[in-house]
């Protein structure tokens, strides 16, 4: 079992101080996870972060010694994000994360950075398989994507 505490936050409750430790946790993520973003891309995606994380309908927030260590955000049946603090990587977190969100919210399909194998081999790990692939992702940015499903 995975060392965090996992927590379903009300859309309510996604106060101004978690929305910037959750941005947080996701740049350093990117930067340890994405290496094919430059530091403009990186710039030009940070500032959509925190919108997301309000918006997305179920966000689920792990942490450690109360501190967010983690995150995923699901709608509709479908993985919108998912992304851990480098430090915490490893110790079973993100598998943690996604099973709850497999058994709870009811998650089937995601998409994922086709240049993050590591992500790639997480999800096929975890019972998914690509079914679709772009040249670009869905701002038309030069990033492919696997679209993925789980498998029954």
């Amino acid at each position: 079992m995975a060392d965090g505490t996992i927590e379903l936050v009300p859309s309510d409750n996604r106060t101004p101080e978690l929305v910037a430790q959750l941005t947080e946790v996701w740049e350093r993520s990117v930067r340890a996870t994405h290496a094919f973003l430059t530091e403009d891309g990186i710039a030009e995606i940070k500032p959509l972060v925190p919108r997301a994380i309000r918006g997305v309908e179920a966000l689920v927030v792990t942490t450690e010694g109360g501190v967010p260590v983690g995150f995923m955000g699901a709608e509709a049946g479908r993985l919108e994000m998912l992304f851990l603090d480098p430090a915490a990587r490893g110790r079973g977190l993100g598998r943690h994360l996604l099973a709850h969100g497999i058994e709870h919210l009811r998650i089937t399909e995601l998409t994922v950075n086709e240049q993050n194998p590591e992500a790639v081999g997480f999800y096929e790990h975890m019972g998914f398989a690509a079914y679709r692939r772009t040249e670009l992702d869905e701002e038309g940015r030069p990033y492919p994507l696997l679209y993925m499903r789980l498998k029954r």
